[in-house]
């Protein structure tokens, strides 16, 4: 005859003697900690929303004064370690940014170079092709200053037309990058701009380096004897 049995199965069972067994008290405090319960006279962590950057700058100001004046004192157990989450992403955001910017500043300046070489070229090229012109110019009194002269003008106009051409279109061309970026943002609070003071700039680097690409062929072109380019058909 069986002195007692249990309605359950082996499954609740294991877990019925796994609870008894368990050296783990289930005191009132025990309790509140398995629930989540947090008292705030002694708190594990605090976490601080700043309302913007310069209120996080703040804060982040006010704690690292804090703990200078709690090691000068000695006393190292109230030092308060802190997690600038914000400004750790801020700096990862910043190191591929930065990496990016150094690629793109190497293909720009690839194509300057590139830029310089094929003005240099069209240049001596026309320089070959106006030789008569040159030969002619000389005899009727042009010194070798003026025919430099004429060259140089010309690279120089060819820098200005480039430059404002290329603001003109990058400034046409932020219409519909801002049309996207407001489209896939939802919001119209980023924009593309072209400041003035940079399109001044570009316009001054497109004249510059042709310019600068223009000065060997001009004096080439200086340097052509009259008679000869006389001659030259």
């Amino acid at each position: 005859m069986e002195a007692f049995a249990f309605n359950m199965d082996s499954e609740a069972l294991m877990e019925l003697l796994s609870s008894m067994s368990s050296s783990t008290g289930t005191d009132y405090e025990s309790n509140l900690s398995s629930l989540g319960y947090v008292d705030f006279a002694n708190p594990d962590e605090i976490d601080i929303y700043p309302t913007d950057f310069d209120a996080k700058e703040e804060v982040v100001a006010i704690l690292d004064n804090y703990n200078e004046q709690m090691e000068a004192t000695g006393e190292t157990d109230k030092v308060i370690s802190y997690t600038d989450l914000v400004g750790t992403m801020m700096s990862s955001v910043t190191t591929i940014i930065n990496v990016i910017s150094y690629v793109l500043i190497a293909f720009v300046a690839i194509s300057l170079i590139v830029s310089c070489i094929m003005i240099s070229i069209i240049t001596q090229i026309s320089v070959m092709e106006r030789t008569k012109e040159i030969g002619i110019l000389r005899a009727i009194g042009a010194s070798r200053r003026n025919i430099s002269q004429v060259f140089n003008a010309e690279t120089f106009i060819i820098g200005i037309s480039s430059g404002l051409i290329g603001v003109v279109a990058s400034e046409l061309l932020t219409i519909p990058i801002n049309a996207l970026i407001h489209s896939l943002a939802g919001s119209t609070n980023v924009n593309a701009v072209l400041p003035v003071s940079y399109a001044l700039l570009l316009v001054l680097v497109s004249i510059v380096i042709t310019v600068l690409s223009g000065l060997a062929p001009a004096h080439s072109a200086a340097k052509k004897d009259p008679v000869i380019a006389l001659r030259t058909e």
